[in-house]
């Protein structure tokens, strides 16, 4: 069933010991994410590795001959890992260079010695991108080459026995590579390198939106087991990532206030807010309502929030609220259930939901003061995700209709609906710009079920024109249900707020 509530097993966790649940990243001002920055090997200069905690992106400065076959000679900055695991960043080296074989990537190794077993993914500087590896102590070095050149987004995934490299230009998917690995010891270095190819100078190469991932096990219980959570903050512009708060709970769906003041979320059925900028989260006063799941959406003036709070009076169905964007006691708006929030419209007359009505789910409209419900799609399959644009000319949804899912739009009368996605990917919950000119959301693969938008998986964050066009990736991650289920754009349109997932490491 969709948007089920977060809460585990029915319990509330109570507000002082969800604050003390909350950590910041563990990262430091020297190392960020990484415990220790080395040179490996003789490297002629001595390599050196920054991280700066405004931007959280970090600077290696490498020197070094090669690393290839018994040879090992570069800067690496690592920390330890185990089991399965995702590692993601944006790369690039800095100026010309001197070396045509100059490298950057990431890298797995058994230890520090010079000719250690190490798996890499490697981006050189005349743009050669492959998965080198060496599985046997100075044994001979072997590589699994891309036909992506010069990708700025590198993945590195270790699944089961599988080590998957994944590689992509800013804005278009991935293409992957992949190799078996039953030599890889469970325990292992993992971390960003530079190497010259020439012991006699340095290269430089900046990483952004750097990300360990622990991903879900095999047997993770969809909305009965959660990872963590990172909430984060991306400027459309740049592709720049930060993230403002982690949590080891499920942390879901972030409204934007208009004020530019708050980012409002929820967790454990409970909805808080914080800072764009990070903080300490504050619960948010909804009175009877405990059970909130993420569909929860702020008025356009901002004064007003609506929420989806699971009521026991409704056999534990979803039920339309709207309360005080401050806080305060719930008003009911919809008398049937499930409804599921999704939208207001700009006028702040009418919500927009979706409904499970006569053995389907299709988008509604109602006035906030209640009344007769008006059906405004009719379909077999699912239809979902409504939201006004700021003109209140269209509402645009995802539905299922055409055997993926889509995105369409059509007239607040549900007239004129019209589809603006074609490709196989499934795509979800579209958000438009606070000028009405862009849509953001959210996109699975094609093995993704068209009905379903599960937890904790490889998602892209696309974006189009409003009015349709060609989709293009903003975000790679690790995520999914959650992650941007709500209105989530900054008053000035400059940046979005999502969240990522993983198990915690530390």
């Amino acid at each position: 069933m969709k948007h089920l509530h977060t809460t585990k097993n029915g319990a509330i966790l109570l507000i002082g010991s969800l604050i003390m649940s909350f950590m910041t990243n563990a990262q430091t001002p020297d190392t960020g994410i990484f415990t220790e920055h080395n040179d490996i090997g003789e490297t002629g200069i001595t390599g050196n590795a920054t991280y700066n905690p405004e931007n959280q992106t970090y600077i290696i400065s490498g020197s070094g001959e090669n690393i290839w076959f018994d040879e090992d000679a570069f800067q690496y900055a690592w920390r330890q890992i185990s089991g399965d695991f995702i590692l993601r960043a944006r790369m690039k080296f800095e100026g010309e260079g001197h070396h045509s074989h100059r490298k950057m990537g990431w890298m797995l190794r058994e230890n520090k010695t010079p000719g250690s077993p190490q798996y890499s993914a490697v981006v050189h500087g005349d743009g050669l991108t492959s998965l080198q590896y060496r599985k046997s102590k100075d044994g001979e070095t072997l590589e699994m080459s891309s036909e992506i050149k010069t990708p700025d987004v590198v993945q590195l995934e270790r699944r089961g026995r599988m080590l998957i490299m994944s590689v992509a230009k800013y804005g278009e998917p991935f293409t992957s590579v992949a190799l078996e690995v039953d030599s890889m010891k469970d325990n292992l270095m993992a971390g960003l390198f530079v190497c010259s190819h020439d012991s006699t100078t340095v290269e430089n190469a900046v990483f952004e939106n750097v990300r360990f991932v622990k991903p879900a096990p095999a047997d993770l219980v969809p909305y009965q087991d959660y990872l963590g959570s990172h909430l984060e903050v991306m400027e459309l512009a740049t592709g720049l990532r930060k993230s403002i708060f982690t949590s080891p709970v499920s942390i879901q769906a972030p409204n934007w206030t208009p004020d530019n003041k708050s980012l409002i979320y929820n967790s454990e059925g409970l909805l808080f807010s914080i800072p764009p900028t990070g903080g300490i989260p504050q619960q948010i006063n909804t009175g009877f309502a405990t059970s909130n799941n993420n569909d929860h959406v702020l008025t356009f003036d901002g004064k007003t929030i609506g929420i989806s709070h699971h009521s026991s009076d409704d056999n534990g169905n979803s039920v339309i609220y709207s309360l005080p964007v401050e806080g305060g006691t719930p008003t009911r708006i919809t008398d049937k259930s499930p409804s599921y929030l999704h939208g207001w419209s700009p006028d702040n007359q009418f919500v927009i939901y979706t409904a499970g009505r006569n053995e389907q789910y299709d988008i509604y409209k109602i006035r906030v003061t209640g009344g007769e419900e008006i059906q405004l799609t009719n379909q077999k399959t699912l239809d979902d995700g409504s939201e006004y644009s700021p003109d209140g000319q269209y509402i645009y949804f995802n539905s299922a209709r055409t055997g993926t899912m889509q995105l369409w739009r059509m007239r607040p009368d549900g007239s004129e609906q019209k589809q603006l996605t074609f490709d196989n990917y499934n795509d979800w919950f579209p958000h438009v710009s606070p000028d009405g000119k862009e849509i953001v959301f959210i996109s699975y693969g094609p093995e993704i079920d068209a009905g379903d938008h599960p937890f904790y998986k490889h998602v892209y964050l696309r974006r189009i024109p409003a009015d349709g066009g060609q989709p293009e990736i903003i975000a790679y991650l690790y995520g999914g249900q959650g992650s941007i289920n709500v209105p989530s754009w900054s008053p000035c349109g400059k940046y979005i707020s999502f969240v990522s997932n993983s198990g915690v490491w530390w």
